[in-house]
């Protein structure tokens, strides 16, 4: 509920994570021919084949019960080649994989070496585009553009690149020597479509004063355009910083960078925890998604590690303080909704437990100094604490969020549980509950009515039942958010009164209290003398409601 910034991942928890691809830019020496769509399989196509042959083998997806398994991009990937008509099991037992270079962030592309049926081989590599264009000896000098233009339309961007070895054995040769002299082959464009719900829950994060951050290894075009359709960011011209150049700036150059920037492009795992630091060196409560192995450090630094619980690493998880079941940056956002509720039912058990205990204390140590008996049994007391202050006091839990919840902004973790009036409303409460009580008992006890103590049994009770109706919100009046909105506390408040009822009328309950059974009119004289207290508390809240009208 304190969060100021949630640092976000892209793919998964802003978008479906549901790749699809969408458009393929295959590489014919100097011709580059663009497909909208999945073009179909063409043998006589060298090019073409060897682009579907990237898809398909260069990737570590598993088939399971006829369905693919494993990282979405590389599914979708999978799914473009067989759409296009290339048989996986036929592909993979002609050219079965001899070695591998792993993704890495450092890398950022990935190779896997296969040997043909012929005894040549083969290197197959995907990547980020610049880091395959930096390995290939004839990319067009209008490609980076081409890269620039699709992932400006929100595409994740990919290059795909080959090298043929000859029947030289890999295994005699350095495995990082595959990775050049490499032939280009193409691009392939895969749209991650935003969920419905993300652009909502940046709307509810920005209107409660919470910035949100993207951090993502796509493409600074890719992500300036996927921040924008979110509402991330206000214009698409705005700022994208990008690995290289985040790993440029000196500590106090991020220190001001981070303190407006919202989207992070090309960022490497390692890169997350300095920019958690920056803005806590900025006095941020920081919120940070991750999901790998090189997540946990900043996932641990961050105030709130948000780990995925779908795509996510145990180790990852553990290092987390949250868990996303469904790995959705709007379930982030009913966190911190969550989080506030919570906080402000604390602060209003506590208001309400303060000024009915005080208000207790007030009346018991004020009745001898205004020459009054001992206003109450203990029997009573411990009925008041036990049933009185319990059964209410435990239905505010669950008390409904307040309608300006998500449009004001978080609160400091160092603030005091009584910052914001509270103490001062408990101590107020507590005299004007105390003069109501110790007023009826004084009227009853000089007029020589024989249930002066029961009255102030029957005032201090109501006082309260009244008190906790009133502060189930901290400006709203109870007649604006409805008796009806909190059912438990209406029935706890209700059978609490019928179970006082009882203590007065039952002649068995009577006895073991030590009460006396009341009229109808001196138990409406109670009633009305008690609401003084739901009275006030209103009328503070009707002054408080105009106080930030004025400041607005």
């Amino acid at each position: 509920g304190s969060v100021t910034v949630i640092c976000s991942d892209k793919t998964g928890t802003l978008t479906e994570n549901r790749m699809q691809a969408q458009e393929f830019r295959v590489h014919h020496g100097a011709r580059i021919q663009t497909y909208q769509g999945i073009p179909p399989r063409d043998e006589r196509d060298e090019n073409w084949e060897k682009f579907l042959l990237a898809l398909a083998l260069n990737n570590d997806v598993v088939v399971s019960d006829q369905h693919f398994v494993g990282d979405p991009t590389e599914v979708a990937l999978m799914e473009a080649a067989v759409a296009a008509g290339l048989d996986l099991n036929v592909v993979r037992q002609l050219y079965p994989r001899v070695a591998e270079l792993s993704f890495t962030s450092e890398r950022g592309l990935m190779s896997t070496v296969h040997r043909k049926s012929d005894g040549r081989t083969i290197v197959l590599t995907k990547g980020a585009p610049e880091y395959v264009f930096a390995l290939c000896e004839d990319v067009g000098l209008t490609e980076p553009e081409s890269v620039q233009s699709m992932a400006a339309q929100g595409m994740r961007v990919l290059a795909l690149a080959y090298r043929e070895i000859g029947d030289q054995d890999v295994t005699q040769m350095e495995l990082k020597n595959v990775e050049r002299g490499l032939k280009y082959l193409g691009l392939i464009g895969l749209i991650d479509p935003p969920r419905e719900s993300a652009a909502e829950s940046v709307r509810l994060c920005h209107a409660a004063c919470i910035r949100v951050a993207m951090i993502t290894g796509d493409h600074p075009a890719t992500a300036r355009a996927i921040a924008h359709r979110l509402g991330i960011t206000k214009t698409i011209k705005d700022q994208v910083i990008s690995g290289r150049e985040l790993a440029a700036l000196s500590d106090d150059e991020l220190l001001i960078t981070t303190s407006s920037a919202a989207v992070y492009a090309r960022m490497d795992p390692e890169q997350k925890i300095r920019i958690v630091k920056a803005l806590q060196a900025n006095g941020e409560v920081v919120a940070m998604t991750g999901d790998g192995v090189n997540d946990s450090p900043a996932l641990k630094r961050a105030d709130v590690g948000v780990a995925m619980g779908k795509g996510g690493t145990d180790v990852a998880r553990e290092a987390a303080h949250i868990i996303l079941l469904d790995d959705n940056f709007s379930s982030i956002v009913g966190a911190v909704r969550e989080g506030r509720r919570i906080y402000d039912n604390i602060r209003k058990f506590v208001r309400f437990a303060l000024s009915g205990n005080s208000g207790e204390i007030w009346t018991l140590f004020c009745a001898p100094l205004f020459g009054l008996p001992t206003p109450l049994l203990p029997i009573q007391i411990l009925w008041i604490n036990l049933v009185t202050d319990g059964l209410p006091g435990l239905s505010l839990a669950v008390e409904p969020e307040e309608r300006n919840i998500m449009h004001r902004p978080p609160r400091s973790p160092r603030e005091s549980i009584f910052a914001r009036g509270l103490w001062q409303h408990s101590v107020w409460v507590g005299v004007l509950t105390a003069a109501v009580t110790l007023g009826s008992m004084a009227w009853a006890f000089h007029a020589g009515h024989p249930g002066w103590q029961t009255i102030a049994f029957t005032v201090l009770t109501m006082t309260q039942m009244g008190h906790v109706l009133a502060i189930r919100s901290e400006r709203e009046s109870i007649f604006t958010i409805g008796f009806l909105s909190n059912i438990p506390l209406l029935f706890a408040v209700l059978t609490t009164f019928i179970l006082h009822l009882a203590v007065l009328y039952v002649p068995m309950l009577s006895a073991i209290f030590k009460t006396t059974p009341l009229s109808m009119v001196e138990l409406l004289l109670c009633f009305v003398a008690s609401s003084s207290v739901f009275v006030a508390v209103e009328i503070e809240k009707l002054f408080r409601r105009r106080s930030e009208q004025k400041s607005k």
